[in-house]
C-alpha cells in the first residue's frame, strides 16, 4: 500500500501531538466519540492532513485545533506544539473553565475540625459574601 507522506492516521497524530499519552488512549477516545475530524465522528485510521480541523474532548475540556503539520512519530513537546494551532476562543474557554474549577476547589477546601468557632463562622460568611 502506498503511504501518503502528507497524511497520518488520526490516532497516531493525536499521540504524536501529545493530546494522549498512548496510542491506545487516543484510539479509545476516537472510538468513544470524543474526537471529531472536520465536524464528523471518524475512525482511528482516518487520514489527517494539514488544514483539517480536529475537536478533542478530554474530561471537561475541549480543544479545537487546526492541523498544521502531520507526523506519526512522537517527539519532543516543542515539535509536537508545531503540529497544530489552537483556536483562540477554544483556548480562552479552557482557561475560563480551569479558573472556575480552581475557584470551586478553593471554596470546597474550607473544612472545619468539629464545630466552627464564632470567629471562623464569621470569616467564612464574609468570604461567601453574606455580610
Amino acid at each position: 500500500m502506498d503511504r501518503d507522506p502528507d497524511a497520518a492516521r488520526l490516532d497516531k497524530w493525536l499521540w504524536a501531538a501529545r493530546f494522549f499519552k498512548t496510542r491506545a488512549l487516543a484510539a479509545a477516545a476516537i472510538d468513544g466519540g470524543r474526537v471529531e475530524l472536520n465536524g464528523e465522528k471518524s475512525k482511528r485510521a482516518k487520514p489527517v492532513r494539514p488544514g483539517d480541523r480536529v475537536r478533542i474532548r478530554i474530561g471537561p475540556y475541549e480543544h479545537r485545533v487546526t492541523v498544521r503539520e502531520v507526523s506519526d512519530r512522537r517527539g519532543p513537546a516543542a515539535l509536537a506544539a508545531r503540529l497544530f494551532e489552537e483556536a483562540p476562543d477554544s483556548r480562552a474557554a479552557r482557561e475560563r473553565l480551569s479558573e472556575q474549577h480552581r475557584q470551586a476547589a478553593r471554596l470546597q477546601d474550607r473544612t472545619f475540625k468539629g464545630r466552627p468557632t464564632k470567629k471562623e463562622r464569621r470569616d467564612f460568611e464574609k468570604e461567601r459574601g453574606r455580610e
